[in-house]
This record gives structure tokens, C-alpha cells and sequence, in this order.
């Protein structure tokens, strides 16, 4: 069990562990299975040595960043070049027309092209995932001067004062789309019926609530935490509290990319898992990592707003602080980044219950397509990463019901709020 798995410890052993996998770390990346030198010679070359890597300015694009800054891809024989996108829209079109190699994007996008379903229709892939956890929900702060703090609260508004209630997610088919729905379900709120839904690009979040566009809206890292810090809203839950060590931003790419650039693809997630384990090995890592990301080219933002909440130190914005041991996770002995296929089936079934997908579909054939488990296993290989016994996962989420990816049709036409 890694550190970041151990919910018991204290914040002094925590310390005293990360010290211990920082040492463990570093001892591993100087033994790598595959020297650089292998990498660039006969088959194993990469085909493409400069890889254009999209992302969008979000704390979870930290292991693509740093896999360029540490220079974890010079060890496969590429140069990965980090490219700051506007929106998921933006990421989704360079992805498809090839302007982009990879991208860090959202696990539900990737699904939701590959099906052609928000947007161009295109088989995709998944390489790995990127991180679990890290993302919340965040309300206004006008709703907490009318008694709402959490979701049974905002029911109790709604229905008390029926009007126009606006939330805002990233992008129709992503994960914080999923999360916002789920969460407002679970309380028997119909996010179809019974609030107005919108989207709004993650460095935009912000700037929207301050001038009144939104009572609420989910999106990552680290733009919650500014929200608390400007006085504008408080976060209401935690997307780890609706699905601990859920599946987040994955790297993403097309079929046709993996297909001809298949040792560029396995070079590319194999320098991103040593990046992921380098964040995760110790709270100084973490540090760094945080300074590096606020800086304009990447988050553009106070380094301090990104590194409360990637330290696990978290405040709502309503008087409560706590130290959260499901914070948001780059490796965690490689079971971070494991494209597990339920994983991906899961974004399928809330497609379908939301009314995105008009019927069921072969939900593991889909998985199967996209998350490529082959060149998966050859880089972690390369990179002397764990893989997990079984390519399915079990997990209860914030309504007391469990998925397990065992029978997704029936699970995804089960929910009593639903499209």
C-alpha cells in the first residue's frame, strides 16, 4: 500500500513515508529497464521525436509538464512539448485534425468523440490515466447567505424557490459534467429538468461566478481553491467525497497517432508514469511541481492556491479545514494510471443515463477500443511500474450504490434520476 492509499496515518508519518518513497524513487530511475540508449536504436525508436502535448491550465496536467521540465522524456528518446489550450473544444479539434499529438484531457471527451457524441466522430485512445481525485463542486456565495451549504440544502432551496438556477460544467461529455450530475441526483435534484446547465472553459470559471453568471459549477484544480480565496463561493464537495479515487484526466490521442507512432506512444506514457511517480514521491516534489505549474506558461496563478489542495490541506471556504487523504494522486504504485476498462465503461453508462448516448452500446467492445492496455503494459514495463491483477475495478460511490463494470446496461438504466 502506497502512502496515498493509507488513510490512517498521520500528516508527521505521511511526511516521514514520502521521505522514504522519495529515496525508493530515486534508486528506481536511475535502474530503468530500458536505457534511453535502447530507446533509439532498431525497433524500438520512437517514430516521432518532438510530441506536441495539449493541456489545458489545471493542476492535473502537472505530470505532462513535468515529464518535459524534469526531463523524464529525454530517457525515451523524445521531446515532449507542452501546449496550453483555451478549452476542451479546443483540445477535442486539434486532437482530431492532428494539430496536437496527445493531449491531457478529459476521460468522458475521449468516449464521447470516439462514439460522436459532442462533436466529430473519430476513433480515439487512451493511453493512461492521468491522476484520481482533485476536482470539487463549488457554490456561489449568495446561496450560502440563503442556508445552502451542501446538496440536501440546495434541494431545500430549489424547491422552496422555484426559478433559474445555473451550473456550469467544462465540457458536455467530461468528467466534471459527470460529477455535477451525479452529485446534484444523489440529492434529488434532476440536473436535465430542474437546474439550467452550461459550459464554461476551467480558466473561466472564476471570472463567471464573480459577475453573477452561475450559482455553481464543478471543474479542477485549481480553480475551487481561487474561488475561496476571492470570496466568491465555497466548495460544497469534493469530487473524491462523490467517488473516491475516481478516474480523472487521462492522455488522450487518436487511433490513427497510436497506429503510426506506436514506440512514440509507449516512449510518451512511460515518461509520463516516471513523472507521476517523481510528483507523488514526496511532499518537496510536490513543492516544486506546484511552482512550476503556476507560472504563466502553464496554470498562471499564485503558486500557494495550487499547493494547499495538491498537499491534501483543504479549507471550504465555510470554516472547515481538514487534511484529505484522497487528494489528488499522480501514481500511487501505478494504480493512478492504469486504463482500467470500467473506468472508461462507467463514463459510457452516465452518457447513456443523461441521454448523450440515445441507446446502450457495447460498453467493454468500446472500452477495449479505446483504452489501449497493450502499450500500457510495454511502457510501465520500461518504466518498472506495478500493474494491477485485473483490468476491472470496483468502487461504491456517494449514493451507496457500487460499480463494478459487471453488467453496465443494467446499471446505467437503474438510476431513479435519469434524462
Amino acid at each position: 500500500m502506497s502512502a496515498f492509499e493509507d488513510k490512517g496515518m498521520s500528516r508527521r508519518e505521511f511526511v516521514r513515508r514520502t521521505m522514504v518513497l522519495s529515496g525508493a524513487a530515486m534508486m528506481g530511475s536511475t535502474g530503468l529497464g530500458v536505457s534511453g540508449g535502447a530507446w533509439a536504436a532498431g525497433s524500438d525508436a520512437p517514430e516521432k521525436k518532438e510530441i506536441r502535448v495539449g493541456f489545458i491550465p489545471l493542476t492535473d496536467c502537472s505530470s505532462v509538464v513535468m515529464a518535459a521540465v524534469q526531463k523524464f522524456d529525454e530517457k525515451y528518446g523524445i521531446k515532449i512539448i507542452p501546449s496550453k489550450e483555451a478549452s476542451w473544444a479546443a483540445v477535442r479539434d486539434k486532437l482530431v485534425s492532428g494539430e496536437l499529438d496527445a493531449a491531457h484531457v478529459l476521460y468522458g471527451l475521449v468516449y464521447g468523440v470516439h462514439l460522436g457524441i459532442g462533436g466529430p466522430k473519430k476513433d480515439m485512445a487512451v493511453l493512461m490515466s492521468l491522476n484520481n481525485n482533485g476536482q470539487a463542486i463549488t457554490l456561489a456565495s449568495k446561496l450560502k447567505e440563503q442556508g445552502v451549504t451542501d446538496g440536501a440544502g440546495l434541494r431545500k432551496l430549489i424547491t422552496a424557490k422555484p426559478g433559474e438556477y445555473t451550473f456550469a460544467q467544462t465540457f458536455p461529455t467530461g468528467t466534471h459534467a459527470m460529477w455535477l450530475y451525479y452529485w446534484l441526483a444523489a440529492h434529488d435534484i434532476n440536473p436535465m429538468k430542474d437546474v439550467k446547465v452550461i459550459t464554461v472553459p476551467p480558466p473561466q470559471m472564476v471570472a463567471n461566478m464573480r459577475v453573477g453568471n452561475m450559482d455553481g459549477f464543478c471543474v479542477g484544480e485549481p480553480w475551487n481553491n481561487r474561488a475561496i480565496m476571492d470570496k466568491i463561493g465555497f466548495t460544497a464537495v469534493t469530487t473524491q467525497d462523490i467517488w473516491t479515487d475516481h478516474p480523472e484526466k487521462v492522455l488522450g490521442t487518436t487511433a490513427d497517432w497510436v497506429a503510426k507512432h506506436p514506440n512514440a506512444a509507449r516512449a510518451l506514457t512511460a515518461a509520463i508514469l516516471e513523472a507521476g511517480r517523481w510528483i507523488d514521491s514526496s511532499l518537496p516534489n510536490r513543492r516544486t511541481t506546484a511552482e512550476t505549474v503556476a507560472q504563466k506558461s502553464y496554470i498562471n496563478t499564485d503558486m500557494d492556491v495550487i499547493l494547499e489542495r495538491m498537499l491534501g490541506r483543504y479549507s471550504n471556504g465555510l470554516g472547515k479545514s481538514w487534511d484529505d487523504p484522497n487528494y489528488m494522486k499522480f501514481y500511487s504504485d501505478g494504480a493512478v494510471n492504469f486504463p482500467y476498462l470500467s473506468d472508461g465503461m462507467w463514463f459510457l453508462t452516465q452518457h447513456r443515463r443523461w441521454g448523450l448516448l440515445d441507446k446502450d452500446v457495447d460498453y467493454l467492445a468500446v472500452a477495449k477500443q479505446i483504452n489501449r492496455i497493450d502499450i500500457y503494459k510495454q511502457a510501465a514495463t520500461a518504466a518498472k511500474v506495478p500493474l494491477p491483477k485485473s483490468e476491472m475495478r470496483s468502487h461504491k460511490l456517494i449514493d451507496g450504490v457500487v460499480w463494478d463494470g459487471k453488467d453496465p446496461a443494467k446499471y446505467a438504466g437503474s438510476f431513479k434520476v435519469r434524462a
